[in-house]
């Protein structure tokens, strides 16, 4: 199909970007190069991998919906169903309620959607729907929380963070910040698949290396608010803490805050945590936060619509793969790049642009 116009160009382009170019970690510049060459070759060549399909409707499931996280995510999914031409639903369960999200599940496969993601956020309770839906041929993928190897569960594949290896080099960082003394470690829903690992990690760390640390899980609840209000009265009933650390993009900012306020780093308090919130990088670059771990959620949108279409165009031939979407500190010397961009990537801007980079990449 040869088009009139660049819209219609870059949207024919769109559907020919190859899959291994993406699935491989490829930037978003070089992607722009595989689009501005997937142009040249339609008005060329009249040629595309994909033949014309129908707009398949793919259902992402989450279990906080409104939670700032995912807004990113939901960028994602919004440019790669941009991209291949399909249409998408967000939907769940706005407070980790796991009985809304299996109802969710139920009301997509109903529905006959063409896809589900879901974070398995709990070990058993999407195992019925799941089986269910693969009875039905949809294909379900797990994105940002997985099932336990054992769990029964037969998603097809997973699309996130290494949960436990994160939590695991958080607890290495600990160990190295704090050195001894008392730490606490605050997670937002204990149990729940998206943090639990984590947490598991930085404890499996702290009790191998950290002899003289001695650390206190404490829960903080699902939304922000709540977070906030845990945190700061568990200092206050422990001031003489010699670090906190979370799990949890929420309890992460939430510690930064009490940090602040009570102008903890100037007592030798360490203090770190999860994903990139707005707040929480004020808070890396004015020095009350050590780190925060960037798990990448754009990627766990984009990557898992990626997917769901290859599993589709190729009758489930192609498609099923776990892909790690990374771990990578910021810290104060690498988060002003962060504070300075303004992306939809990290859900910061809905503005759609190229971003350019300059200097060498760290390795």
């Amino acid at each position: 199909m040869t088009t009139n116009s660049e819209d219609q160009a870059l949207e024919h382009a769109a559907r020919m970007l190859p899959r291994r170019a993406m699935m491989h970690g490829v930037s978003l510049a070089g992607a722009a190069a595989v689009l501005a060459a997937g142009i040249r070759n339609a008005e060329a060549g009249n040629t595309a991998p994909f033949p014309a399909h129908p707009r398949w409707k793919f259902v992402f499931v989450n279990h906080v919906t409104t939670n700032p996280f995912f807004v990113p995510t939901q960028y994602g999914i919004h440019d790669a169903c941009a991209l291949l031409g399909c249409d998408y639903q967000w939907t769940g369960s706005q407070t980790s309620n796991v009985a809304h999200m299996v109802d969710a599940m139920n009301v997509a496969i109903a529905g006959k959607a063409d896809a589900i993601a879901v974070p398995i956020v709990d070990p058993t309770a999407f195992n019925a729907p799941t089986s269910k839906a693969l009875a039905a041929g949809i294909p379900v993928f797990a994105y940002n929380a997985d099932a336990p190897a054992n769990s029964g569960n037969k998603r097809l594949a997973y699309i996130g963070q290494d949960l436990f290896e994160s939590g695991y080099q958080m607890g290495e960082k600990i160990v190295k910040l704090v050195g001894s003394g008392d730490v606490a470690l605050f997670i937002a829903t204990p149990g729940q698949l998206n943090i639990q690992p984590r947490i598991d990690g930085a404890a499996a760390a702290i009790k191998k290396l950290g002899k003289g640390i001695s650390y206190q899980e404490i829960t903080t609840g699902p939304t922000v608010n709540e977070e906030l209000t845990k945190i700061k009265a568990y200092y206050l009933g422990h001031q003489k803490v010699k670090g906190m650390f979370a799990v949890d993009a929420g309890s992460t900012q939430g510690v930064g805050e009490v940090m602040r306020q009570f102008g903890l780093e100037k007592k030798g308090i360490h203090a770190g945590g999860f994903d990139l919130l707005p707040k929480t990088l004020d808070l890396i670059n004015a020095g009350f936060l050590d780190f925060t771990i960037d798990q990448q959620p754009y990627l766990q949108g984009f990557y898992t619509v990626m997917e769901m279409f290859m599993f589709k165009v190729s009758g489930g031939l192609v498609g099923p793969a776990d892909i790690n979407t990374g771990l990578k500190f910021i810290d104060k010397a690498s988060v002003k790049p962060y504070l300075d961009t303004k992306t939809r990537y990290e859900g910061n801007s809905s503005k759609a642009e190229i971003v350019p980079r300059t200097g060498p990449i760290a390795g």
